[in-house]
């Protein structure tokens, strides 16, 4: 376990009471969006949600903000799953952490009325960040040292690696407290996938019969396979299978497109000029791989393709938070071109 103290307005900003009350009572917002859940139990949907229609076609797992309410009033827990895929200061601060530790991220975020505990302890399969935006709550944290008890307030932000069994209670006031979860990306992961195709190839035949009253038949067809597999995972190349992982990776991430309406009407390429303002938008990938005379560049779930003369300034904007096509390294009309393309993808947006 860790601590660590901050400015709380950069915390509560991520996600407020009031907001919490707007994605609650204020949105058509539906499971499994949202879970309720009290004394270590999760309450059932139909105790909180309801059907109608769009369009002529049936919605389910509507939440009835009336019930949910009334629910919360009695002791449950609200808990906004998913954060990242529909709140943006969360979809941001997720994006970039996703980029800057290479491991998939998520949010969620737990409203507990005072007094109330949600969940029992327990432990979860993946790292935790831990913050408070509203009111306090009391962490029972076990370590190999016995139990601590940690009071989260805004604020505050606390690390549990994997693991770690824990259990939170709110305090005198309404509790508002947002988990960032960490899903690890392993070596034994990595060395898996990049034997799978090897071990695909091996022959799917039945093994014969009779191996059970004599097992030694077994050992020379089992000796042949090992051996050609250990032949074969010598010729993998570690730089290919990287890339793979790479790409992967990237492609799995939602894009992340604000402003892109805007980009797509042509407003903003024509405002771009040599001295515009340009920034790198938040959480967006730009990996650049060699070609030769070519520059691949992974933009997550789409990729360039540029000459190879274009990778110094690729260098700079992937260097730089914000920058201006004067600042690039080629000649004016090509720092136009490629900074327009690059807001064009997605990659850059105007300051």
């Amino acid at each position: 376990m860790h601590l660590h103290r901050t400015d709380p307005e950069a915390l509560v900003g991520l996600l407020s009471l009031d907001d919490a009350d707007h994605l609650l009572t204020s949105t058509a917002i539906r499971t499994p969006s949202i879970r309720l859940a009290q004394d270590g139990s999760v309450l059932p949907e139909s105790s909180y949600t309801r059907g109608a229609t769009l369009a002529g076609k049936p919605l389910t797992g509507l939440v009835d903000a009336r019930k949910a309410l009334a629910l919360f009033a009695d002791g449950a827990t609200v808990v906004f799953q998913g954060l990242h895929r529909y709140w943006p200061p969360l979809t941001r601060l997720v994006a970039d952490l996703e980029l800057e530790l290479g491991h998939p991220c998520q949010a969620n975020a737990y409203l507990t009325p005072p007094g109330a505990q949600g969940f029992a302890v327990h432990s979860d399969s993946h790292d935790v960040f831990v913050f408070q935006t509203a009111g306090s709550k009391q962490w029972e944290v076990h370590g190999p040292d016995g139990v601590e008890d940690v009071l989260l307030e805004p604020g505050v932000s606390m690390y549990l690696p994997t693991g770690t069994p824990h259990a939170a209670r709110a305090q005198e006031m309404v509790s508002l407290h947002v988990t960032i979860g960490i899903n690890q990306l392993t070596w034994r992961g990595l060395v898996e996938r990049s034997v799978a195709p090897l071990l695909a190839g091996v022959t799917d035949v039945h093994l014969p019969a009779g191996y059970l009253d004599d097992p030694a038949t077994l050992v020379p067809g089992l000796a042949d396979r090992l051996a050609a597999l250990a032949d074969a995972v010598r010729t993998l190349e570690a730089e290919a299978a990287v890339e793979q992982e790479v790409r992967r990776f990237l492609t799995s991430r939602p894009p992340r497109l604000p402003g892109g309406l805007r980009d797509l009407l042509g407003g903003v390429l024509g405002e771009v000029d040599a001295t515009t303002t340009l920034r790198r938008r938040p959480g967006h990938p730009c990996v650049l791989l060699d070609r030769g005379e070519q520059v691949e560049v992974l933009l997550g779930d789409r990729s360039l393709t540029v000459p190879a003369w274009v990778r110094p300034a690729l260098d700079e904007v992937r260097a730089r938070r914000e920058l201006t096509p004067a600042d690039l390294p080629l000649d004016e009309q090509s720092n136009l071109v490629l900074c327009r393309r690059l807001v064009r993808e997605g990659l850059l947006e105007l300051a």
